[in-house]
């Protein structure tokens, strides 16, 4: 593993850190996006699908968003839109350096900026993995409908934003009037449903912050979209074995679409679960 740094084009200076690909012939690139509160570890998680893909010939980068982990910029001034910009400066370093082809997991609110992204990636991206996605803003943060949302986004917590200009999520990490404000108009359900990207989402039954009933609906509805549940999982895969399952799902998946051709004429069947 090698630290790097990343500028994204507002000058915003982002930790960052490579696993180069150890094994055999180079099967791509794997860029890692994390979700809110976490930073480029996802609590170690991405760290060991790092290795993981890296033994199996991936050049993998993660990196904190702005606002999160060693990266610039603040909490309360981290945006949607700023997150944007990250994965651009991210996808720019990455084909810098390779021509291969690209791959993305983003987890929970990382698949916020990644399906925001989508049309532009287009042309680019080969394959995308969604743990736990949040994939509806509204549902989730404006009118919560899990325990999670109604504790950290209660009337209450959100008359915060005209008092003191921020809320605090889990008594940590400090959201911006900004960021919540774009909670009213990004709506990343709707960028991946017209995407052709194929895709593996994988996702605990037992989610309480980011529901498990939508993210199975839209593989169910989308084509090329592969559906793995973790039974009994809360959000974040909430055991070590829970962890591992998501990792090993996700690092055979991502083989595997390596083995398929760039473009495939015949879709496979939306939700079709990955053994």
């Amino acid at each position: 593993m090698q630290r790097v740094e990343l500028t994204s084009i507002d000058g915003v200076r982002l930790e960052a850190a490579v696993h180069p690909a150890t094994g055999g012939e180079s099967r791509g690139v794997v860029i890692q996006m994390h979700g809110i509160n976490a930073n480029m570890t996802e609590g170690g998680m991405f760290v060991r699908l790092a290795d993981r893909l890296a033994s199996a010939g991936f050049h993998v980068l993660r990196f904190s968003f702005r606002g999160h982990g060693g990266s610039g910029g603040t909490q309360r001034g981290a945006t949607i839109a700023g997150e944007l910009l990250d994965l651009q400066a991210a996808v720019e370093y990455v084909e810098a350096r390779s021509s291969g082809r690209l791959s993305i997991v983003a987890s929970s609110f990382g698949a916020v900026s990644a399906s925001i992204s989508l049309p532009w990636l287009t042309d680019r991206i080969n394959s995308l993995v969604l743990w736990n996605p949040v994939l509806d803003l509204w549902r989730t943060f404006l009118r919560p409908e899990l325990p999670w949302g109604r504790e950290n986004f209660s009337p209450d917590q959100q008359k915060l934003l005209s008092v003191q200009g921020f809320l605090v999520l889990d008594g940590e990490f400090e959201v911006g009037r900004v960021m919540f404000e774009e909670f009213h108009h990004y709506r990343p359900l709707d960028f991946l449903m017209a995407s052709a990207v194929p895709t593996l989402v994988v996702h605990g039954d037992r989610d309480t912050a980011v529901s498990y009933e939508i993210a199975q609906q839209a593989a169910d509805a989308r084509p090329d979209t592969d559906f793995h549940t973790v039974p009994g999982s809360d959000h974040g895969f909430d055991t070590r074995e829970r962890e591992d399952e998501a990792i090993t799902v996700t690092a055979k998946w991502l083989v595997d679409d390596g083995i398929r051709p760039l473009r495939r004429d015949t879709p496979r069947r939306g939700g079709a679960p990955v053994s």
